[in-house]
């Protein structure tokens, strides 16, 4: 594997690539460092560490794990880019229901591109809805049960130049994404999410070291905590890796042609079918959708025994947030999967799978098959996903260093760090130096 970092640098194009990369990675810790006018920055951190420690993982924790501490700074990166991410995601799932936007989708590169600019235009306005929330929270923080003075102005000129300096920070991190993808190496939307969470990477280790420092005397975790520490991360590691790599092959066979005195098909090839085929994406609409109900049940007097068992954590929350993440599985799964099109490609191209009649029994042999494979993926996600909580609740780890063990962070550090190297693999393979594994290659997540 070593070998295989040094052959990627002998390489010119690939290096161009990395060095590429490398320096808009530099520019986004950039944007995630550099304070937003008007802010009280260390006030700031000062109550974002009590929400911490208060809530063990809550809201916020998640929000400023994934903008890389920039909104622990206040910085003009805060938002980071899931503005972009929740805008795809929308639209994403609207050509699925949106005739009009199906058929651009099915238009090739063009219509690509022109969900592409929707995708900005909409990505934009969240941005400007989301920042001026951002602005009225920090002005008025009593809103969040905050008791602080977090700006130092407050006022229509402070929402102003908040709301065009969070926009504008999230419009330079979605370009320099497209760029990175473009012309550097990776995919540079994951890879901006995945610098952000490993950015944090240095304090969660210094947090891990703390744990085993003692107090009047007393340790709170003791050596054999350590071991069993460690040994938890390689299985949950592991563990991820086999969950994203994961696929059932279906065999396809297709039959021969003849056009003029060429011959085509007649080989056999397989169809890969993901076992965690929908991601993190169950994990983000679970975490997502019970902040809003969490944060309504909490106000009222009758209801807020409910709305505290629902903090995260917290068995009815668990609970309830994997029942979410096992329904959103099924529910990407029925959004993005579309047997009965795929089982007509096969059947127009000449293709079908052994032992099944082409057409509608061919969609219905993939749809169950999908609809099994699905449930696995679905049990292990939920597992993967509670795994921070239940560490963080019940045996008292610090949220920073439980959200690597788990949960979306790892899923996506796993998963953006495996289609990086497969792609600086193929590059390797192509100029005939040998890749990261001896024996067989790295397989795409897509």
């Amino acid at each position: 594997m070593l070998s295989a970092f040094s052959n990627s640098f002998k390489i010119p194009e690939l290096r161009s690539r990395i060095l590429f990369t490398l320096g808009l990675i530099f520019i986004c810790r950039l944007v995630a460092s550099v304070p937003t006018p008007g802010v009280d920055a260390a006030e700031l951190q000062r109550v974002i560490s009590e929400i911490e420690n208060q809530t063990q993982g809550g809201f916020l924790s998640w929000v400023d794990l994934f903008s890389g501490g920039a909104l622990r700074n206040c910085a003009v990166g805060a938002l980071g880019i899931m503005p972009y991410i929740s805008a795809s995601i929308i639209f994403q799932l609207m050509t699925a229901v949106v005739p009009a936007l199906e058929r651009l989708a099915r238009e090739g590169e063009s219509g690509r591109q022109k969900l592409m600019q929707y995708t900005r235009y909409f990505t934009l306005m969240i941005c400007l809805i989301q920042g001026m929330i951002f602005a009225k929270n920090m002005e008025n923080p009593a809103i969040l049960g905050i008791d602080a003075q977090i700006v130092i102005n407050p006022g229509w000129w402070f929402r102003i130049m908040t709301v065009i300096s969070l926009t504008t920070g999230t419009m330079l991190l979605m370009w320099l994404g497209e760029q990175m993808t473009e012309r550097g190496i990776g995919n540079g939307i994951s890879m901006v999410i995945m610098v952000n969470i490993i950015s944090r990477l240095p304090s969660a280790v210094y947090a891990s070291l703390n744990m085993f420092r003692k107090v009047d005397g007393v340790a709170q975790f003791s050596i054999f905590h350590g071991v069993g520490l460690v040994i938890m991360i390689f299985l949950v590691t592991a563990g991820t890796i086999a969950l994203t790599q994961g696929q059932r092959k279906i065999p396809i066979h297709t039959t021969k042609r003849v056009v003029g005195r060429k011959v085509y098909g007649g080989q056999n090839t397989y169809m890969p079918l993901r076992v965690n085929y929908s991601g993190v994406m169950p994990i983000i609409f679970a975490s997502a959708i019970l902040v809003f109900p969490t944060a309504i049940l909490r106000r009222f007097e009758f209801t807020r025994p409910v709305g505290e068992a629902l903090n995260m954590g917290e068995p009815l929350y668990l609970i309830v947030y994997g029942s979410m993440i096992l329904f959103f599985s099924y529910f990407w799964v029925a959004t993005q999967f579309n047997p009965l099109q795929i089982a007509d490609d096969l059947k127009r191209n000449g293709g079908y799978v052994p032992g099944i009649r082409p057409g509608r029994p061919t969609a219905e042999f993939l749809d169950r098959t999908m609809t099994r494979i699905t449930l696995v993926g679905a049990v292990f996600l939920t597992v993967i996903a509670v795994i921070p909580m239940v560490l963080s609740r019940q045996f008292r780890i610090p949220w920073l260093v439980a959200s690597f063990l788990g949960g979306t962070s790892l899923l996506i550090i796993v998963g953006v760090a495996l289609d990086t190297m497969r792609q600086v693999e193929s590059h390797l393979l192509m100029r005939h130096y040998d890749g990261f594994l001896k024996k067989g290659k790295l397989r795409s997540r897509k």
